[in-house]
């Protein structure tokens, strides 16, 4: 049982370190925007594409951390009512929720409206008509604001999971979370050159 349930943990635990992907991605955006790469070139697609290509990933991670946190919860002995009489567990809920269906927007609305544009784009990236080009780049914005979003509530849900057991001061928990959105925010605003700043 011990073992069962370190192993839950453990895993459960890297999943959470593995939806780090909004970081990442706005880190990608925002040195796309640093290199200067014009719409449609070979390093404009490349960074799309990478981009583009998480999502499915992601899904095997937030899955992982759902089923590992059902785990956790059922060999502790506290059940799946426990989803409901925790608060921590029902916001944690709630938010993992929330940033998969965030993920299921941007992978099932937002990115096919991206690659269909793409799709009748010259492989040069030249001569594209201003009202694609303006569409285009009206999508990713709202990608990016959607990652920045995604970062805030994985962090968020960094914060109440290590208070599951034992929670932290109240006041202690609003300044994570105000901290928590700082770094969003300073994250989907421009390149974070040194890590936390």
């Amino acid at each position: 049982m011990i073992i069962g349930f370190s192993v839950l943990r453990f895993l459960h635990i890297l999943g959470v370190v593995f939806m780090a992907w909004p970081l990442y991605a706005l880190i990608s955006v925002n040195e796309r925007g640093r290199l200067g790469a014009p719409l449609g070139s070979d390093a404009d697609t490349y960074m799309e594409n990478i981009i583009k290509g998480q999502a499915r990933r992601c899904y095997i991670f937030q899955l992982t951390v759902g089923a590992t946190g059902l785990g956790l919860l059922m060999i502790n002995g506290m059940g799946l009512t426990a989803i409901l009489s925790n608060w921590v567990l029902t916001s944690k809920t709630i938010l993992l929720i929330g940033v998969i269906s965030l993920l299921s927007y941007v992978h099932l609305s937002l990115q096919p409206r991206i690659d269909t544009l793409f799709s009748g784009l010259d492989s040069s990236g030249q001569n594209i008509p201003d009202e694609t080009r303006s569409k285009i780049s009206s999508l990713r914005v709202r990608r990016k604001r959607l990652a920045g979003l995604c970062l805030f509530l994985v962090i968020t849900l960094i914060i109440l999971g290590v208070q599951v057991f034992e929670p932290f001061n109240p006041l202690l928990t609003l300044v994570l979370f105000v901290l928590a959105a700082i770094f969003a925010w300073r994250a989907y605003r421009g390149p974070i050159k040194y890590g936390w700043i």
